[in-house]
């Protein structure tokens, strides 16, 4: 087992939502761990920071973690032989405190009662410092501050004896979001939440050497290695995949089903499908309703804040019939920005990612299409570069509600205080980031953007707390703490 690390110092761009992980497990192939390598990096999106696979090869578990990218990680050869076995499952991680420590970076490993176990975990437990604090009680020793190791020392202490009938006696005391992949000998088992708030997937990859079956976060992760999609693992679903195929299992009540709409809006790869829906179109169905609702018939130009603003204003632009252009273009060899040593060189981190294109924008009135607004640090300096490059006026579109409040569910955002848009009002946000105007899309405009005819409100379809403050999904089990001490425990709780 390899634990290696790196003590880099980042500086957060402000004005995105992380998403916590991205996790890839995969049954029955000689190359599991190789395989399991591609899937984590098409799956990097969802976490830069650390990552790992643990390997199974019939007797012995092998494993290799690093607070690394996933080239640099798993780029070595001499690292991959030492991953064998025709089981493995990985995990990409995004720190929400800003520092990854080696006994933080999943897969988590642990000699259980009935031999090795192994998990990988998206989302934020909302009950973890509660149950924490009890099977400390207990006398559990914890080696890291992940919401993963609860459900391990839940299994540890179920009286149940087979891993299955654990990891279901886990699961059913724990509250919130995640989906998750686990492995032991003989089998790979992956579960959603019985909301399904944070995606999971299940392909079959067919070979020389048969038919192997994969589990993992997105449908693009299954393009890199040549698998096809089969289905989504559904809400409240556990699949055990075996030597005899794969068994879906129901332990749960049923609930109503509560996806994240902001894995549309940002989080998830645009060539991924999701709930049968591809990304990319939503994203550019989200990009032609925010321009029905708001309009710039005096634009000259659509300009998209590369690269997660691009399908948005992509559709936007062919809604409105203004051209669309790269007036921003994007480093892709910088991902995020160093601290510097000064504040004014601190202040240049936005041109390490993007760099106005002046021939194309000077003299143009330009909508500025990006898909959100949280602190407001990064889109002040957006508007700020693209003036400097002559713009005679500067309009900016997002596509997606104001985020005005915190998500507890595997998303890294401030406390309420932290969010603009919990402070300020629309006028207020566009005149903090010097725009000439500001326009969100509408709740109701992002939900018929996803098919659906508006939103429920009785029953909201999505979970969309982080725009309405209605959480429909179990809340921390801390709320009524002072707002430093959620914040520190989200931080320590989120995978």
């Amino acid at each position: 087992m390899s634990l290696m690390g790196t003590n880099n110092i980042f500086d957060i761009d402000d004005d995105k939502l992380k998403e916590e992980c991205g996790v890839f497990g995969i049954f029955a192939h000689d190359e599991a761990a190789s395989l399991t390598a591609l899937g984590l990096h098409a799956l990097q999106h969802r976490g830069q920071e650390a990552t790992g696979i643990v390997s199974f090869d019939g007797d012995d578990f092998h494993a290799h973690r690093a607070a690394k990218m996933v080239a640099s990680a798993f780029g070595d050869p001499r690292v991959m032989r030492t991953l064998t076995g025709d089981i493995a499952i990985g995990h990409n991680r995004y720190s929400t405190s800003g520092d990854t420590t080696p006994r933080n970076i999943q897969p988590l490993y642990a000699d259980l009662s009935f031999g090795g176990f192994a998990m990988a975990h998206n989302g934020n437990l909302t009950n973890a410092n509660t149950l924490r604090r009890a099977l400390v009680q207990k006398g559990a020793l914890f080696q890291s501050t992940s919401d993963t190791e609860v459900i391990i020392h839940l299994m540890a202490l179920a009286a149940e004896k087979n891993p299955f009938d654990k990891m279901v006696s886990a699961l059913k005391k724990i509250e919130g979001a995640y989906s998750l992949v686990a492995c032991a000998k003989g089998f790979l088992i992956g579960a959603r939440d019985p909301h399904g708030v944070r995606p999971l997937v299940l392909g079959r990859l067919e070979h020389e050497g048969g038919v192997s079956h994969v589990l993992t976060s997105e449908s693009c992760a299954l393009d890199i290695v040549g698998a096809t999609l089969v289905r989504e693992v559904e809400p409240g679903e556990v699949v055990v995949i075996d030597n005899k195929g794969v068994h879906s299992h129901r332990p749960f009540d049923k609930k109503p089903p509560k996806f994240c709409i902001f894995e549309y809006i940002y989080f998830a790869r645009p060539d991924s499908l999701m709930e049968g829906n591809s990304v990319y179109q939503i994203r550019k169905n989200i990009g032609a309703e925010l321009a029905r609702e708001a309009p710039c018939a005096q634009a000259d130009l659509v300009v998209p804040v590369p690269d997660s603003g691009v399908p948005a204003a992509i559709g936007y632009a062919a809604e409105a019939g203004i051209p669309f252009d790269l007036g921003i273009i994007r480093s892709h060899y910088v991902g995020r920005t160093f601290i510097q040593p000064s504040e004014a060189t601190r202040n240049l981190g936005v041109k390490m990612k993007h760099n106005a294109n002046q021939a194309l924008i000077e003299g143009k009135k330009v909508v500025l299409v990006d898909d959100s607004i949280v602190r407001g640090t990064t889109s002040k300096k957006i508007v700020e570069m693209v003036r400097a490059a002559g713009a005679t006026e500067v309009h900016m579109r997002i596509s997606s509600p104001p985020t005005s409040h915190s998500c507890f569910y595997g998303i890294d955002t401030p406390s309420k205080e932290g969010l603009m848009a919990h402070r300020m009002d629309v006028d207020e946000i566009c005149a903090h980031i010097g725009a000439d105007s500001l326009s969100y899309i509408s709740v109701d405009g992002l939900y018929r953007a996803v098919g659906e005819a508006k939103r429920n409100m009785d029953e909201p379809q999505y979970c969309d707390a982080c725009f309405t403050g209605d959480y429909a999904v179990a809340r921390l089990d801390h709320e009524n703490a002072s707002t430093n001490d959620k914040v520190t425990d989200l931080r320590e709780g989120q995978n």
